[in-house]
């Protein structure tokens, strides 16, 4: 994976977030899918945070949130903050 620059949830807004589907393979695209679902879980009843590594327009980024929401479409983070899905490379659980 490409360096990755560890960002604040809040300067999300601040890029851009690239057009096109980061995975190609579906299978991960199915893993990240059940990552995000665990990710939504683990947020609303432990408050656990994850990191989501994420494809802009400068580069790749990574922010350690609490996930609110997850859609087919996209992630929503605490301030309405989205990210969406198809940009996202890698979910981390810890």
């Amino acid at each position: 994976m490409a360096k990755v620059k560890l960002i604040e949830k809040e300067e999300i807004p601040n890029y851009k977030f690239i057009s096109h589907e980061v995975l190609e393979d579906p299978l991960q695209r199915k893993m990240r899918d059940e990552e995000l679902g665990r990710g939504m879980t683990l947020g609303n009843t432990h408050h656990s945070k994850i990191r989501v590594h994420f494809a802009t327009t400068e580069g790749v980024m990574a922010v350690e949130t609490t996930v609110w929401a997850a859609t087919p479409e996209s992630v929503s983070l605490k301030g309405g903050i989205f990210i969406p899905v198809h940009c996202i490379l890698q979910v981390d659980i810890y």
